[in-house]
């Protein structure tokens, strides 16, 4: 120990006087430069001699000399260099390349405030001008999604990685910081033996070449899925640790062929131990989305989502003035706009039924109590009935909600007009893309999670039906009649039958809210490489 800590007090009294700081980069991010010429008093790299790594965008040659943009994906404004016929002679869009020059400030009039005169130039990588897919001018989304490998290197969808890693960074902050103790990351498994949603949509996994006909040629010796959500694992963390988060991909085999769906993405989850009230759950989920909100507002990465140009597909052109103007809004809604509306499931409904009956609103479904809400009605809620402004449809029916949620005690509206029980969960709605996140609080008694999974079908039975042998002898679980088996759900109810105290959580689809926050309507231009139903390029 003691030889220990003599060499680690050397190392860094070393590093304090500058002998080990470590590498230090031979180049500058095309980021650092152009900030550095944006700041207010004089620019601290002008007439310096630089280096920067990056792709040339294009390349414009003339007689006497050549004009390049080059970007190394730091930012969505390219670095403007001016090159002699000699040096860009084996330079075209996509090179890759090493360059060196003096910092010069552009004489007044331009639009750039400074440029860069080439004395170097080192080709790390050629590119074929005849065959390289992205050149300087519009290509379609349609096009950009075939060549998934490659459209990270158009400025958009440069911008939105680096707006994903930007989330990534402040959500760890946002829950970190959150009120009254914070929330704990957590690891949950991909690979899983439950549906948790019930729906079916699930992928099994079996190794290549295996029939699986029999238990025993299952790789894990029983069927297993990947995810379609962490949260049954996340009760089992909450129970210990409190308050925990996780962000995975999950998986829905669900043939979707829609903007709004993927069947790989990520979902951001929590859960909240010794949550018992559903109107504190929605304001926690109000509190960490503004919070989210406004530190990305405060980034740069953030000021360029809300500043680039958008525009739409030939044919459906869009102001980008207005467009630019509609995302601000959201922004401001999210971080400052007041409080979001809530509704009960059955009050949505019944004003449904009402802007039929009254001001003469179509759907192409019914607004039933029973049928459950459809994308339209979504819409209609949010867009509609609350101008716009982000809401939370709470107390769905039980019928069409999974078996783990927790029953209403939402108040006299709800026992008085619904046709049916109700659970504690909500869904919240944004406008343009409707459902961005769903929760509730779980159910957390033992006898009433087991009659749950009674009522949909989880238990299964011991001993075939017909069959005369004997029922097993071993102990039985609480609240099962002897022929009855949990199963594989069985770990799930243990977390109810040795202490567990009320608790609730969410899931936020958080390639949706990203594609909310940056205007790109569909998630298949979110996600760098989308698979959904037909399509996994790459």
């Amino acid at each position: 120990m003691q030889t220990w800590r003599r060499t680690f007090a050397t190392s860094v009294a070393r590093f304090n006087h500058g002998a080990t700081a470590g590498p230090r980069p031979s180049a500058l991010r095309c980021a650092q430069i152009l900030q550095s010429s944006k700041s207010d008093g004089p620019c601290r790299l002008e007439n310096q001699e630089i280096k920067v790594n990056g792709f040339i965008k294009s390349v414009r040659k003339q007689k006497r000399r050549a004009f390049a943009e080059i970007s190394d994906g730091s930012t969505i404004e390219p670095l403007q260099a001016i090159l002699t016929p000699e040096q860009a002679v084996n330079l075209s869009t996509g090179t890759a390349v090493s360059i060196s020059g003096i910092w010069k400030a552009c004489p007044p009039g331009k639009l750039q405030t400074h440029e860069l005169e080439i004395t170097d130039v080192a080709v790390a990588g050629a590119s074929d001008p005849e065959t390289f897919p992205i050149q300087k001018k519009y290509h379609s989304t349609d096009f950009l999604r075939s060549i998934p490998h490659l459209r990270m290197r158009t400025p958009l969808h440069s911008l939105l990685s680096r707006f994903r890693s930007e989330c990534l960074f402040q959500l760890g902050n946002v829950f970190h910081s959150y009120p009254h103790g914070g929330f704990t990351q957590v690891q949950p498994p991909i690979i899983t033996s439950s549906d948790c949603e019930g729906a079916g949509e699930t992928f099994t996994l079996v190794p290549r070449g295996t029939a699986a006909d029999t238990e025993t040629d299952h790789f894990f010796r029983a069927p297993k899925y990947l995810t379609v959500s962490s949260q049954l694992h996340l009760e089992a963390y909450a129970a210990e640790l409190g308050n925990v988060w996780t962000l995975t991909p999950v998986f829905r085999a669900e043939k979707s062929d829609t903007p709004r769906h993927l069947s790989e993405f990520y979902m951001l989850e929590a859960e909240a131990n010794f949550m018992s009230d559903l109107g504190a759950l929605t304001d926690q989920v109000e509190y960490l989305l503004r919070d989210l909100t406004r530190r990305l507002y405060d980034t740069a990465v953030g000021q360029e989502i809300l500043s680039i140009k958008r525009t739409g597909e030939p044919g459906q052109e869009i102001d980008p003035e207005e467009a630019e103007k509609s995302v601000r809004q959201r922004w401001s809604a999210l971080m400052d706009g007041p409080k979001w509306h809530r509704v009960t499931y059955t009050k949505a409904i019944e004003m449904l039924q009402g802007a039929v009956a009254e001001n003469g609103a179509s759907f192409e479904h019914a607004p039933t109590w029973e049928g459950g809400l459809q994308l339209e009605h979504e819409k209609y809620i949010v867009e509609v009935l609350f101008d716009g402004t982000p809401v939370f449809v709470t107390d769905y029916p039980k019928a069409i909600k999974p078996f783990y949620m927790a029953p209403s005690h939402a108040g006299e509206d709800l026992q008085s007009s619904s046709a049916g029980e109700t659970v504690a969960c909500f869904d919240l709605l944004f406008p343009e893309v409707a459902e961005v996140a769903g929760g509730s609080l779980r159910e957390h008694r033992l006898p009433n999670i087991i009659q749950n999974m009674r009522d949909y079908g989880l238990i299964k039975s011991r001993i075939p039906a017909g069959s005369d042998a004997p029922l097993p002898e071993d102990s039985l679980y609480p609240h099962l009649s002897p022929n009855e088996d949990l199963g594989h759900l069985q770990w799930y109810a243990d977390l109810r039958r040795w202490g567990s105290a009320p608790h609730g959580g969410f899931g936020l689809g958080f390639d949706r809210f990203l594609g909310y926050l940056s205007g790109v309507s569909s998630v298949r231009d979110i996600v760098s490489f989308p698979r959904y139903f037909g399509r996994a390029d790459c």
